[in-house]
């Protein structure tokens, strides 16, 4: 099976700072990725030049098995950015309308079918939908795409609890349905552990860890005992992180084999606590992301 995303040292510089740099990843077709960093860390960078919209400084990236720039890829990809981008003035009918002209692969029934069952009324103007009614309408467009890999950039940031439950539930039926590859960036975590199932995690412009999340929590575990130095620490037991107080060592550390020490008492994590972990070294000063293709970059 061709994979979703291949990333070889990829880097893209603006001036003389690297908002991504020696990236290199791997993603199997079927999953659903989700995407967490601090701010500046390089997620947007990484998601536009997976959906074609820049161009890297060094190193490649292929979106299922060619180029993300070439035109032939350019309808296998949907993409909703941070902002989920609709015309404020024009009609949900018009949204679909341009859809169906700018796609080939444009499916009318589904884009028709999923407005009808979110209520939303085909004649209401974008610019006067709630946030959440403008994110199903992003979501529905890039669906109606029929895409095989679905990017999105922070699609949920500025919405509320329920209108984030939603969109969520709504894109994992769409994703089971439709057997898509999902590439999610998103700063809440929690969001990410009820819908991914392969993780990426980006501080300071690099990758600093990526797999399968059965695969990353069964290898981290958290370490309390008796203080001391992690240098001490077997071989094959990477320290990710640590803390300490005049008696006590909690560290977070990744190892492949059974922890056999007896001083330590051996606790699991969760997502949050092994992103968290990683996201605690040290943080970039944000880089600068161009803007956004225009608002319809979705519909391409």
């Amino acid at each position: 099976m061709t994979a979703a995303l291949q990333a070889q040292d990829l880097a893209k510089k603006y001036g003389r700072r690297w908002a991504l740099r020696d990236c290199t990843l791997d993603i199997p077709a079927g999953r659903v990725v989700g995407l967490v960093g601090p701010n500046g860390a390089g997620k947007s960078t990484l998601l536009k030049l997976a959906s074609g919209q820049l161009a890297p400084t060094s190193g490649t990236v292929t979106v299922l098995g060619g180029p993300p720039a070439d035109p032939a890829q350019l309808s296998r990809i949907g993409f909703v950015a941070q902002d989920t981008p609709t015309y404020a003035g024009l009609t949900v009918a018009d949204h679909l309308r341009l859809g169906a002209r700018l796609n080939p692969r444009w499916d009318s029934a589904l884009a028709r079918e999923r407005i009808d069952r979110l209520g939303l009324d085909p004649g209401r103007k974008a610019g006067r939908l709630s946030g959440g009614e403008r994110a199903q309408l992003a979501l529905t467009l890039g669906l109606a795409k029929r895409p095989e890999l679905l990017i999105l950039d922070e699609p949920v940031a500025a919405l509320d609890p329920l209108a984030r439950r939603d969109f969520l539930r709504g894109l994992m039926e769409a994703t089971a349905e439709h057997e898509l590859s999902v590439l999610l960036s998103s700063h809440l975590v929690s969001d990410l552990e009820r819908t991914c199932d392969h993780l990426i995690v980006l501080t300071d412009s690099r990758v600093r860890l990526a797999g399968e999340v059965d695969e990353l929590l069964a290898t981290h575990h958290r370490l309390t005992g008796p203080r001391r130095d992690p240098g001490r620490l077997p071989a094959d037991q990477h320290v990710v992180s640590a803390r300490h107080t005049d008696r006590q060592s909690t560290l977070i550390v990744r190892t492949g084999g059974p922890i056999l020490d007896p001083a330590w008492s051996v606790g699991r994590l969760t997502m949050e606590d092994l992103v968290l972990a990683y996201m605690e070294q040290a943080a970039p000063a944000p880089a600068p992301v161009p803007a956004a293709r225009p608002a319809l970059a979705v519909l391409r």
